[in-house]
């Protein structure tokens, strides 16, 4: 894989290439964008019809839009779906009308606290039309009379998920998660998107312990979607990771599974800590993006959620402000950096048996000592060695001797590696 601050390029590129096209929960938009990725990595894309049931919820029906506007009595677009895909109300029935301003009012979506943004505003299970637009534009409309017109569409059709599988040795799998549903938001959630695809990337590179499943879905009813057709694989989720808000310049923060104590949740806590990068870790919440899902009570799966700043803790969430300008390649390819350092310690931690748990077996006669000879570490790696083998009881893994002797997990992964190549531990 190249260099990371040439990743971070890649992917800022990405989420620009990404940005200008209208997703929603259903619709091409959200194929457009899974044909881009898959232009990254090869997708399995699934359509899921509308209203087959899945779980408690049915997939609705499919919205799409060719285009909108609101324009004055002289015919000029004062608000135009084609500069922005958020300057419409998500999931808008269509509508073709004039009415005076007084009327339209009801209609519209501001933010008087920053009168220049345009939010982003949804209606997906409620028949509506509406427009957002900046409070800065609406109070320079005259009264008046204004044609409105959403060219839309809401009709039976499917719902659009895709996934990527890469093979390890094992069955037993690490699911990577990212929605795919929100317009024209960089960091929410296009730099997850970029993440997960080019992580997806490095991964397919080296062999893996693990199966490692990216899922590209849109939010809730995606995840909700593809959890109630995987019933039966789910019992191979061992571990999983939520993406999204990967590229804002705030510190990480990694929000644990409902569990608290999955070795997801220690993984996270002990690379972030190692690294010594600026970090949070925040328990577990029934809200906020698709962990909520994996980590419902019948699931409970040891699934945990790593974004930047997390969701509506910064001004531009769910804003035109949260644009491509608003996410840093550096702050992507470090968020990368972290999932990458985290699945190395994921894919090696493992328990071993000391396979001579009498007395301290000889080191030196096996060799042991001797191929540790010139290493600037070698009173550690020694230490790693006798850590490991004294803990080493089927009980312990390498991230607890890792934890409880304070050395560095590659370091005890290493002397696990050499003291089974001696045959005195197994798995």
């Amino acid at each position: 894989m190249a260099p990371m601050t040439a990743v971070g390029e890649e992917m800022h590129a990405l989420v620009e290439r990404l940005y200008p096209l209208c997703r929603s929960i259903t619709g091409d938009g959200v194929r457009a964008t899974l044909d881009i990725v898959g232009e990254y990595i090869p997708l399995q894309v699934h359509e899921v019809p509308t209203g087959t049931q899945v779980l408690d919820w049915t997939v609705p029906q499919e919205w799409n839009i060719r285009d909108a506007y609101i324009a004055d009595s002289a015919g000029e677009r004062v608000v135009d779906f084609a500069a922005s895909s958020l300057h419409v109300l998500g999931y808008s029935v269509p509508v073709s009308a004039t009415m005076p301003l007084a009327e339209l009012r009801g209609h519209l979506h501001t933010l008087p606290d920053q009168p220049s943004w345009v939010p982003y505003r949804t209606s997906y299970y409620k028949p509506e039309w509406g427009f957002c637009l900046a409070q800065e534009t609406l109070d320079a409309l005259p009264d008046g009379e204004y044609e409105v017109r959403i060219d839309s569409t809401l009709a039976d059709g499917h719902l659009t998920y895709a996934e990527y599988v890469v093979p390890g040795q094992v069955a037993d799998e690490v699911i990577v998660s990212c929605h795919v549903c929100h317009p024209s938001l960089a960091n929410d959630n296009l730099a997850g998107i970029a993440v997960a695809t080019y992580l997806a990337r490095a991964l397919a590179e080296q062999p893996t312990y693990y199966t490692y499943r990216f899922l590209f879905a849109p939010g809730t009813i995606g995840a909700i979607t593809w959890l109630a057709r995987n019933a039966e694989r789910v019992d191979r989720l061992k571990h999983g990771l939520v993406l999204a808000c990967a590229g804002d310049r705030g510190q990480l923060t990694y929000k644990q599974s409902r569990r608290g104590d999955a070795e997801i949740d220690r993984v996270l806590q002990h690379v972030l800590t190692a690294s010594e990068r600026p970090h949070r870790i925040t328990e577990f919440t029934p809200y906020g993006y698709d962990e909520r899902q994996f980590c419902s009570p019948g699931f409970n799966l040891g699934v945990g959620s790593l974004t930047r700043t997390p969701y509506a803790g910064y001004p531009e969430y769910h804003t035109s402000a949260d644009n491509p300008d608003f996410v840093s390649p550096a702050a992507m390819a470090d968020t990368l950096a972290v999932c990458r350092e985290a699945f190395a310690v994921l894919d090696r931690n493992r328990r071993y048996v000391n396979l001579s748990p009498y007395g301290e077996p000889q080191l030196g006669r096996r060799g042991l000592y001797d191929a540790l000879g010139g290493r600037s570490d070698t009173k550690q790696a020694q230490m790693a060695m006798l850590w490991v083998l004294n803990l080493s009881d089927g009980e312990h893994s390498l991230l607890d001797v890792a934890e409880r002797s304070g050395l560095p997990f590659d370091t005890v992964a290493a002397a696990a590696d050499a003291l089974r190549g001696a045959d005195l531990v197994k798995e």
